[in-house]
């Protein structure tokens, strides 16, 4: 798989609604404005942990290769922003600024959980 391929986490039940021939879109797409992306899975282990630990069910990741993304993809410091001496505060996000071609999604697996509901591989 290549490195140059990014990451999102969404959990199945909202992915597997989604009509397959429409783009997808995230649930906090409206309020947030951008889909929430990252390249690396340790990155994505460590936000997964930090924003779903606590939300039950099936969590899914897509693999999106971003150029066959048409729309716009900026690397962009997290949002919402960390404390200035977090891990991640300097760490650049791809976030892509409209709908997602599911052409650009070049794979999608479940991620793994621990009982305790702690993500152990994305």
């Amino acid at each position: 798989m290549s490195d140059a391929y990014i990451r999102h986490i969404v959990p199945a039940a909202h992915f597997r609604a989604l009509p397959e021939s429409a783009p997808y879109l995230p649930a906090e797409f409206d309020k947030d404005g951008f889909i929430h992306c990252t390249r690396e899975r340790d990155v994505l282990l460590q936000i997964a942990n930090h924003y779903y630990r606590d939300v039950p069910g099936e969590f899914l990741v897509l693999v999106i290769d971003p150029t066959r993304v048409t729309a716009p993809v900026k690397f962009e410091p997290p949002f919402p922003p960390p404390p200035p001496d977090a891990p991640l505060a300097r760490h650049l996000f791809p976030h892509i600024y409209g709908p997602l071609d599911r052409e650009a999604i070049v794979e999608v697996h479940p991620a793994r959980r621990a009982p305790d509901g702690a993500f152990v591989e994305v």
